[in-house]
């Protein structure tokens, strides 16, 4: 039998060594070495969106590889990818390290400096344990190769520029068409999600800051299911303890979310933070909000190129929104794009703040009249990012079971880099 092996290793000279090893193992077939974790989970979800018989049966991971963690990045291929059999490569043999690597989803652990006996009998394990797996699964073209959610995120150029109420009615509209939707507010110090569906739960996200594997129990715990069938994860009513929520956090969060749920959409406020941040690099589609004027379209632009800086996401797999449009207004869609370098939705939403005021004021957002060309709007927009499960036109007023989004065919957008600390 092949075994199909990827190489994850960020140094050049590290990558050559454990190529040029691989390449002695018996039926081996060694893919070229990717030299990062964004590279590599961008791979492994391009490879099984295709086929799960496309996936490699092992990936090596180096321990110097970045800019996630090695452990953290051996934890998500595992939970992404599960019959891909993971093997990572450290010079730590500790037991600590062992028992760590293993409680995050590694099938073996090569020492450094390799040696090819326990490379070649860590890849076969890894690579019989591949095989049964995809056994067990079926290995057919339909099934699906991972825990398969759709993670949205919407953030906003600066403050005060639509992005919750986007978020809140992107979720809605998914909802609507008979997905199973999470809502979540990482705007960890000032998140509004709960004021806008007048709701008052004491359980929040940092309640599962501290928990290393979040069971299905304890999620069902946090979440509070809202009468519109959403599942909310909301922020904590203490913004001090949004500190407690860490990227690592964030991550086991969207995870677990995204497990048990069609679509997540997550509302990162306007401050970027190492929680938010790593929900934007593990997003299928990161949203940015901003509205058509000078100093929000340069708080985009700002946006965008620390998103860069920081290796959290790229600005052409950016979509960003244009808020409170209208025709008359001296910048236009066109011109966001052109400044921002971002891809800017086909739709806009228009400046009709007076058929939010009502339902905002209230706490009712989830009962905007569905003749408003605020709801449409943004429910086009659902459509548009592909959040919707069919087609359907907008009920009239008094219907407001009826699906009323049109459902969109774009693809989603990959995984970027993690930010790190604040």
């Amino acid at each position: 039998m092949t075994t199909r092996i990827l190489p994850a290793v960020g140094d050049p000279d590290a990558a050559r060594s454990v190529t040029t090893l691989i390449g002695q193992l018996p039926d081996a077939e060694p893919a070229l070495p990717v030299t990062d974790s964004t590279q590599l989970v961008d791979t492994l979800a391009r490879l099984a969106a295709a086929s799960l018989d496309e996936l490699p049966e092992v990936v090596l991971v180096h321990e110097r590889i970045g800019p996630v963690p090695a452990l953290e990045l051996v934890r998500e291929v595992a939970l992404r990818f599960p019959a891909v059999g993971v093997v990572l490569i450290t010079a730590d043999a500790s037991p600590v390290l062992f028992s760590a690597a293993m409680d995050s989803g590694a099938r073996g652990l090569v020492t450094l400096p390799l040696g090819y006996e326990e490379l070649a009998s860590r890849v076969q394990a890894a690579a019989q344990w591949s095989v049964g797996v995809r056994r067990h699964l079926g290995a057919g073209a339909d099934q699906v190769t991972g825990p398969g959610g759709t993670v949205v995120t919407v953030s906003g150029a600066k403050g005060g520029v639509g992005a919750t109420v986007t978020a809140v009615h992107l979720a809605l509209a998914a909802r609507a068409s008979g997905r199973t939707v999470a809502l979540v507010d990482l705007d960890l110090q000032s998140g509004d999600i709960a004021s806008y569906l007048d709701v008052q739960f004491r359980r929040s996200a940092a309640d599962l800051a501290a928990i290393a594997d979040i069971s299905p129990r304890v999620l069902q715990d946090a979440v509070y299911v809202h009468e519109t069938g959403l599942s909310l994860l909301l922020a904590p009513a203490e913004g001090e303890r949004g500190e407690e929520v860490t990227d690592r956090a964030a991550r086991q969060i969207v995870s677990a979310l995204r497990g048990r749920h069609e679509v997540v959409v997550v509302d990162c406020g306007s401050q970027l933070t190492s929680a938010n941040a790593a929900a934007i690099e593990m997003a299928d589609t990161a949203v940015l909000v901003t509205t058509p004027d000078v100093v929000a379209v340069r708080a985009a632009k700002r946006t965008v190129r620390m998103w860069e800086r920081l290796q959290v996401r790229k600005a052409e797999e950016t979509v960003t929104l244009v808020n409170r449009h209208h025709r008359s207004t001296e910048i236009q869609p066109p011109l966001v794009q052109k400044i921002t370098g971002t891809r800017v939705a086909g739709t806009a939403v228009p400046a009709h703040f007076k058929e939010l005021q009502a339902v905002v004021d209230a706490g009712r957002l989830h009962e905007l009249d569905a003749k408003s060309t605020v709801k449409q709007a943004l429910w086009a927009l659902a459509g548009e990012l592909g959040l919707v499960q069919a087609p359907a036109a907008a009920p009239a007023a008094g219907e407001p079971g009826k699906q009323l989004a049109r459902a969109g065919d774009r693809g989603s957008l990959g995984l970027r880099r993690r930010a790190g600390g604040r």
